[in-house]
């Protein structure tokens, strides 16, 4: 594994550089943030009418339309949802200086080819392994967030010094730079979002809950054993590793999770999951995400809905009070 860390990273390339940010979501706003008190000159480019520029001056950045964004930068960064940066890159093309970089913190867009940049553009990936807020305040205490970096396209033949140098100024120098793909951090990020995470994880702890609730266990108690213990897990595992999580617990737990978990999480289960990396691989889930928001979210409003209704949040709405 080929890991960088900051005494082997050199800040030229961005030195005397400006940095223009396209979106200020929750990448957006702890990229900025970082860059500026790394002592980067950062410009972040918004829609005109834009109800963000007060919040983004606030905390002293400076704002531009998109256009002027992106003609003063030599390096222009969009984080943007995925399904709209099509339409946002063909907004800012003609404003690209020849030459300039472009860089993604996912890889969907490229890979996928919802953009086909210039030729004469440096093209780099720099993906930070967690969430912005995460990012920010590793940053604050000191400490960083490893990302992931990978080039797509090398006109200017430094596209990969200046992807180290964007991840050592945002902080992930200090965890550790993992050379990847725009196709392999895409893929891989992707199928974790559909399978585990934040597909799978909260529908076992949803099936959980239903199963103890029908069998006449109050929702309070099925929601504390089945929900609640979930950040005691992920501390453990962070901390310790899987092996050492099973270590730190009881035999109790230990057991149970030794007889129990091959039974839920069975062959059956990994089919499913190799079906799904497969609708990964072969586009169908970026056309999905496409038509999805061509259509307004129709599929998306309907499951917000459906999950703001479900008896497990009834539950830790009760537990809050």
């Amino acid at each position: 594994m080929d890991r960088i860390f900051d005494p082997d990273i050199d800040p030229a390339p961005l030195i005397g550089k400006r940095v223009a940010i396209i979106g200020y979501g929750n990448q957006g706003r702890a990229q900025s943030l970082n860059l500026h008190d790394s002592g980067i000159d950062v410009v972040v480019g918004l829609r005109d009418g834009s109800t963000t520029a007060a919040e983004v001056q606030a905390v002293g950045l400076a704002t531009a339309s998109l256009g002027d964004a992106v003609a003063s930068a030599e390096l222009v960064m969009l984080l943007i949802p995925d399904e709209t940066m099509a339409g946002v890159y063909g907004q800012i093309e003609p404003h690209l200086r020849p030459g300039a970089a472009l860089g993604f913190s996912h890889g969907l867009a490229i890979h996928f080819k919802f953009i086909k940049p210039r030729s004469d553009l440096d093209v780099f990936l720099l993906a930070p392994k967690g969430p912005g807020t995460a990012l920010r305040s590793l940053y604050v205490a000191g400490d960083g967030m490893t990302s992931l970096w990978a080039v797509a396209q090398d006109s200017s033949g430094n596209a990969r010094a200046t992807a180290l140098a964007y991840g050592q100024a945002i902080g992930s120098g200090r965890a550790g730079l993992i050379a990847s793909s725009f196709a392999e951090e895409c893929e891989a990020d992707l199928f974790n979002e559909g399978a585990v995470v934040w597909g799978a994880v909260p529908e076992v702890l949803i099936a959980g809950f239903d199963t103890l609730v029908e069998a006449g266990i109050s929702p309070e108690v099925a929601y504390m054993e089945c929900v609640g213990e979930l950040k005691l897990l992920a501390g453990l595992i962070e901390a310790r590793g899987i092996a050492g999580m099973r270590e730190a617990i009881s035999n109790t737990a230990e057991l149970g999770a030794l007889i129990g978990g091959p039974q839920v999480i069975g062959d059956d289960v990994r089919t499913a999951m190799r079906a799904l990396l497969a609708t990964v691989r072969d586009g169908s889930f970026a056309r999905a995400l496409s038509d999805e928001e061509a259509s307004g979210y129709p599929l998306l409003r309907a499951a917000r809905r459906k999950a703001r209704g479900l008896a497990v949040e009834a539950a830790r709405l009760k537990l809050e009070d």
